[in-house]
Order: structure tokens, then C-alpha cells, then sequence
């Protein structure tokens, strides 16, 4: 029989250790692209004097790890420090992490509460001058960080990573390429599946699975997930964000098509209006102007511009028409590692309170919407977007399904 001691022994288990579990998997990009991100990181790092960054967003661990998480309500992390990055993931992903990581995994264990913290701390060592995503850490987390790691100093660098992220590299270009091209997939799908009777969400598993399989064809390497599609039709096109629904479309429905690929958790998008059936003359005039805005927009997209002033451009064509009381949100935003759930590059929104100016390597959508309340004439939700990368001289748009009526009258 074994004494008290001996079962003690036999039965410690670990805070954390390392899972290296088979051999690493292809990465969304090249060493040379993470190594690149990280340099740029630690030479802001220095410029701030912080010693180690703890990123904890999906999007800042996959941007500079290539692993993109699921927390299920668990803390997952990426440390970077001046030599080192590593990931701190579950114990329930076991060797995943490590293999779909670049650099370090560290697996934490659930025995003990706060096992992660601990995982944290090894990296970064205690009393060290830390860098935190403040737009992502909660108030617990932050006194967990505080009581555990005891941080010479803690500085927000949400905002730092954030401007980093805003010129996209020719890797990344391509992969937010290739991302336009199975939106395009999609939407293409979608307007072969409309038809009078049938479900928003009928519509919509065709151009989602459309999109799966052609992901899975241009990325064989890849995972899959978050993939998704709203298609809506009649009042529920009012906002740019309504869940599909089962809702049957009639004859003369507005209708409102958005694809979204995921790839490596980069997102893109494609955004039209659709008719079922000839549109009347309200909505034909409203839609009309909306791709006109839409013209105008994709037009001022050029280096030296500003965010601000393009809004305000599009602002003065609408209430030149009596239509700038329908706009629904800004003109168009960032893209790159982002979805419905997380990831924000606030920085680069065409909106009128964002001053930032365009330069060559950035991504940006044009999204002009108008949303025209129930029962006044040609009511629903009007929206086009399209995916443009901003070059040395101007602006490539990466988008090829077309857009207004001469394509979108179904029927």
C-alpha cells in the first residue's frame, strides 16, 4: 500500500506544460510573414518601454501567431517578448494549438483555478513592464493580471497593434484576394437559388456551401469555420446585420445578398440589393441614387484622402437628393483578421469623426446603405460593397459580381 506521501507524488498534476503533440501544420502564411509582423511589434515594444505584450484577442494572437482560438469561455494568449512567442492555450485543444502555431505553445490545465495566469507568467517573468490589448481585457482579468504577474507597469497596446494592422502585406493582399473571389462564389450561388416561395435560409446554405467548397479547393491545407451568409428579403433588409430567417420570398420583394467568407480567420465580404421581379419607381429611384453614392465612393478611394473627407463627399450627394436621413452607419471599413464576432481595425472607417488618410497597402470596403422605413414609399434596405486595396496611384477594386439593376432584377 502506498504511504501518503508516495500517493501524493503519484497524483500531482501540473499548472501548465507543453503538449508538442505531432508536427507542425502549414500556417495562412510564411515564417517570414509572422517574423516580419513580430519585428514591427517589438520595435514598438521598445519605443515604449514594455518588456513583454500579452495579446489576448482573437485577432492579435492570430495575427501574430497564426493560431486563431475558440474560448468557449476559457482565457487563451499570446506572449510576446524580445525573443520569444508563445502561445497559452487549453487543455482541451491538446496539440492543436502548438501545431498551428508560429514559435512556443503552452498547454494550462484546469487542476487549479487561474492555471493560465501561471502559463502567462513563466513567459514574461514577475514584475515585468507589460503591454495588454485594452479594448479586450476585463476588469476580473485585469485584477488577476495585476495580483498574479505583479507588472512593473501596464500600458494599453490595443491602439499600437491596431495601426500595425492597417497596411496589409502583398501576403495578405492575396489572401483578402482570394477571399473576394469565393465572396463572388457566393453571391453568384445565392442569385441562382432565388426564387419566388423559397426560404431566406434555403438561399442561404447555397451560397455558404458554395463558398466552403471553393475555400477548401484554393486553401486544401487550411481549417474550416465561421463561413457564413445573410440573405434577407423585404423588411427584414432594414439593417445590415438581420439573421436569415425562413421567411418565403414574394414576387417584388427587395432583397438583400452578403456573403462572408472566412479564411484563416481573414474576412471579406460581398454586399448587393436584389429585386424579385421589376422593381416599382420609388425603390428603382432610391436604389438608383444608392449606386450612385456608391459609384462616387469607390471613386475617391486613393492615397492621400482621408476617411473623413470621402463620408463627407457621400454625405453632400445624398442631401443633395433629400436621402442623407436614411444612411444607416458609415461608408466602409478595414479588412483583414475580423468577423462578426471579433476583430475591429476602428481606425480605418470611412466615418466623419476618422481623420486617417489612405496609403497604399490598406484595405477598405465602399458600403453606401439606406434604410427606408415600412410604409413609405420604396421601403427596405439598400446596400453595395465592394473590396478595394489602395495602390501607389489610386485604388484596385477586387470585387467582380456586379452590382445594380441591369444584373439584380431576378425574374
Amino acid at each position: 500500500m502506498q504511504d501518503a506521501k508516495s500517493l501524493a507524488a503519484a497524483t500531482a498534476r501540473p499548472d501548465f506544460f507543453r503538449f508538442h503533440n505531432g508536427t507542425k501544420a502549414p500556417l495562412p502564411f510564411e515564417t517570414g510573414e509572422y517574423n516580419d509582423r513580430l519585428a514591427h511589434l517589438r520595435a514598438r515594444m521598445d519605443e515604449r518601454g514594455v518588456g513583454a505584450v500579452l495579446l489576448t484577442s482573437m485577432q492579435g494572437v492570430a495575427y501574430y501567431s497564426g493560431f486563431l482560438y475558440c474560448a468557449f469561455g476559457r482565457p487563451y494568449g499570446c506572449v510576446v517578448t524580445a525573443t520569444e512567442c508563445v502561445t497559452i492555450s487549453a487543455g482541451i485543444d491538446a496539440g492543436q494549438p502548438w501545431r498551428r502555431s508560429h514559435g512556443d505553445n503552452i498547454t494550462y490545465t484546469d487542476w487549479r483555478r487561474d492555471n493560465f495566469w501561471r502559463a502567462v507568467l513563466s513567459v514574461t517573468g514577475p514584475g515585468a513592464a507589460l503591454g495588454i490589448e485594452g479594448d479586450h481585457m476585463t476588469l476580473q482579468a485585469r485584477d488577476l493580471l495585476e495580483g498574479m504577474l505583479s507588472p512593473a507597469a501596464v500600458s494599453d497596446m490595443g491602439p499600437d497593434l491596431m495601426r500595425l494592422r492597417l497596411v496589409k502585406s502583398p501576403a495578405e493582399q492575396a489572401l483578402i484576394r482570394a477571399g473576394a473571389a469565393v465572396a463572388d462564389a457566393g453571391g453568384y450561388a445565392i442569385r441562382d437559388a432565388v426564387s419566388t416561395g423559397t426560404r431566406e435560409i434555403d438561399v442561404a446554405m447555397a451560397g455558404r456551401d458554395a463558398m466552403e467548397l471553393e475555400i477548401a479547393a484554393r486553401f486544401p491545407d487550411a481549417e474550416y469555420r465561421d463561413t457564413w451568409v445573410w440573405f434577407q428579403s423585404g423588411l427584414n433588409t432594414d439593417g445590415a446585420h438581420n439573421p436569415v430567417t425562413a421567411r418565403r420570398l414574394q414576387d417584388g420583394d427587395i432583397l438583400s445578398l452578403n456573403t462572408f467568407p472566412m479564411i484563416s480567420g481573414y474576412y471579406t465580404a460581398l454586399e448587393r440589393t436584389l429585386f424579385l421581379g421589376q422593381p416599382d419607381t420609388d425603390s428603382a429611384r432610391i436604389w438608383e441614387a444608392n449606386v450612385g453614392a456608391h459609384d462616387l465612393g469607390i471613386s475617391l478611394i486613393r492615397p492621400g484622402m482621408s476617411c473623413a473627407a470621402i463620408t463627407g463627399a457621400i454625405n453632400e450627394y445624398f442631401a443633395a437628393r433629400d436621402l442623407l436621413q436614411y444612411r444607416s452607419f458609415g461608408y466602409g471599413h478595414s479588412f483583414g483578421l475580423l468577423s462578426h464576432y471579433y476583430g475591429r481595425e476602428a481606425g480605418l472607417e470611412l466615418r466623419e469623426d476618422v481623420e486617417t488618410v489612405l496609403r497604399p497597402g490598406m484595405v477598405v470596403s465602399m458600403e453606401p446603405m439606406l434604410t427606408i422605413p415600412e410604409g413609405q414609399p420604396g421601403a427596405g434596405g439598400y446596400r453595395e460593397h465592394d473590396i478595394l486595396i489602395v495602390t501607389e496611384e489610386g485604388a484596385e477594386n477586387i470585387t467582380g459580381y456586379p452590382y445594380g439593376p441591369d444584373f439584380n432584377v431576378i425574374g
